[in-house]
């Protein structure tokens, strides 16, 4: 086994990314892990050696992450493994939210992956090998819970642009993986990782219902395992044809079929007119 392989994570100062990185580190692995406090990563995992590089990084600023890629080449000379990991979750219905609170998120979920993505395929394409991980959201497959709809369609543009990635890829030898998890028992519903409304609007009582769901009751509950999610993508990275498509955990599965058998059941009930749209022979 190849336990020399370069990693370069994101968001990885606490939950997937920090359980990853020490998983990492202590199967041999080098590893460049990126926070937007490089303090609490040196406080989590330790100083700066031979195999681990920590990074301060802000994912919206394309320059810093260019910088962050270059220190990663220069110090370990390449990169193997890319996981765009960094995330939030911003609560709130489309009428709540304003357009700062959207773009907000769509900075760091959207435009910070793109940055990452922007700055090191260059490297994977120049070597010809690679693997890139964006990890999205069983939310970014399924978008129907009041109150996440701007957080699920960020993850729905992580899907969609990772798609068209791993075909853009895939001719220069480097696979791409979309990760949809389930909840995992991270802080990722704990204050400080999701943001809610600053505005909210009394009316929408399903949406608040929805939130305190989240914030009160799944939080702290979650039925997956981070450990075992890090365990599974260093899996995924050893395989000879990793998938584009990799669904994590249980729910996810189970919501991903709830999808699907809408999407099929809806397009029987109405193929008739459906395809009623084509010319005449």
């Amino acid at each position: 086994m190849n336990t020399k392989k370069v990693w370069f994570i994101t968001g990885a100062s606490k939950g997937l990314g920090l359980i990853l990185t020490k998983k990492l580190l202590l199967q041999g692995y080098n590893v460049a892990s990126t926070s937007r406090n490089k303090q609490a990563l040196i406080n989590e995992i330790g100083e700066e050696n031979e195999k681990f590089l920590p990074i301060q990084m802000d994912l919206t600023e394309n320059e810093n992450v260019k910088k962050a890629i270059e220190a990663t080449i220069s110090h370990f000379g390449r990169i193997d493994v890319l996981v765009n990991n960094a995330g939030y979750s911003q609560i709130g219905t489309l009428e709540e939210l304003s357009a700062k609170e959207v773009e907000d998120n769509f900075k760091v979920n959207v435009f910070g992956s793109l940055n990452v993505i922007r700055n090191a395929t260059q490297y994977l394409r120049k070597q010809k090998s690679g693997h890139i991980f964006n990890i999205a959201s069983i939310g970014g497959y399924t978008g129907n819970f009041a109150g996440f709809g701007i957080y699920c369609s960020s993850k729905f543009a992580v899907a969609g642009f990772t798609e068209a990635l791993a075909e853009e890829m895939k001719s220069f030898g480097v696979y791409t993986t979309l990760v949809y998890p389930g909840y995992f028992r991270t802080n990722f519903l704990s204050e400080g990782s999701v943001k809610t409304p600053n505005n909210p609007i009394e009316d929408y009582k399903t949406a608040r219902e929805m939130e305190q769901a989240h914030l009160k009751k799944i939080n702290g509950n979650q039925p997956n395992d981070p450990e075992k999610g890090a365990e599974v993508l260093i899996t995924l990275s050893k395989q000879e044809h990793p998938p584009v498509h990799f669904f994590m955990g249980k729910d996810a599965h189970h919501y991903a079929n709830l999808k699907i058998d809408t999407i099929q059941k809806a397009m029987e009930e109405n193929r008739t007119l459906g395809i009623s749209t084509g010319f005449k022979n």
